[in-house]
């Protein structure tokens, strides 16, 4: 019962793509999801460059659409916390909070989490003015004046989100100029409700019961000045969720899994795809195309087993 051709691990654009190309390719397939599908996406309030969309979509629609498609096609997907994998044999094991589950090939797609300051404060003011999602906490602060840590395309795309609330967004950015492509800048720029930091970190989170400001340190000579202010949105990067697969397959310094341009890893029967492994774009289409990639190279390690498959 607890057989499968494939088991894949998380329900992002990359777990989902996969699924729905085992679905096409007959394989008995099953996806395990620690909360709902959809991952990152269903974080992002307006997804504009997935293609297919002249008029960009939403974030959580997009999802609601691949999800929709992945079950029509027949995938089962389940509810649950992976515990630990035995990647081993032949026959990988997968045990989930609800049981194990078997299969020769196993696609990790567990994607990535927000990346925290590591500042005093902020753990402790996480959802009383901390956040790291606009989308999801971005309308309790209307009429506020709010902060969002990060230069890079999800920290601009963003702050100009967040000004449909705010009443002023100030970015913090560490250098003197912005890693966001240049059409979200322009956005950003030409915003009058948004203010840049610029050569400017986060040292410190300060408030009682929730923020009241920000201590900010210049990056050129260590001067320190305080930012008054209702929230702050973290939006630094993430970090692989790999670390129930470390020891058993090849992680980079970084934590990602490194596989090759067909998803392998160094495991036979493993394949990895999306944000949790080493690549050079993390969009939400080279997620959905790793997950093609690595359903079909599954696919393939499967017949390639013949007579000796379990």
């Amino acid at each position: 019962m607890n057989t499968y051709d494939t088991i894949i691990i998380g329900g992002g654009p990359a777990g989902l793509s996969a699924g729905i190309y085992a679905m096409r390719s007959r394989l008995n397939a099953i996806l395990v999801e620690r909360l709902m599908p959809g991952g990152q996406m269903m974080l992002t309030d307006f997804v504009e460059n997935y293609p297919g969309f002249a008029s960009g979509i939403g974030g959580p629609d997009l999802s609601a659409a691949m999800e929709q498609q992945a079950r029509g096609l027949g995938l089962e997907i389940i509810s649950s916390e992976v515990l630990s994998v035995d990647l081993s044999g032949e026959e990988k094991v997968v045990v989930t909070a609800d049981g194990e589950l078997r299969a020769p090939t196993v696609i990790l797609a567990m994607g990535a989490t927000p990346r925290r300051l590591g500042v005093p404060g902020e753990d402790r003011l996480i959802g009383k003015g901390v956040s790291y999602c606009a989308t999801c906490d971005g309308a309790f602060f209307r009429d506020k004046d709010i902060a969002v840590v990060g230069g890079g395309n999800t920290a601009v795309q963003d702050a100009v989100f967040l000004t449909r609330f705010a009443k002023k967004v100030t970015i913090i950015h560490r250098r003197d100029a912005l890693r966001a492509t240049r059409i979200l800048q322009e956005r950003a720029f030409k915003n009058p409700r948004i203010e840049i930091a610029w050569n400017s970190i986060v040292a410190e989170v300060k408030g009682d019961s929730k923020v009241e400001s920000l201590v900010l340190e210049d990056a050129r000579d260590g001067s320190r000045r305080v930012l008054p202010l209702d929230g702050v949105f973290v939006l630094v990067g993430t970090d692989p969720n790999t670390e129930f697969v470390r020891g058993h397959i090849i992680l980079d310094p970084a934590g990602y899994i490194i596989t090759d341009e067909d998803m392998h890893t160094n495991v036979a029967g493993v394949f990895a795809a999306g944000d949790c492994r080493r690549k050079s774009l993390r969009q939400m289409v080279t997620a959905a195309a790793d997950g093609a990639i690595a359903a079909v190279s599954a696919e393939r390690y499967i017949e390639s087993l013949g007579d000796r498959r379990v």
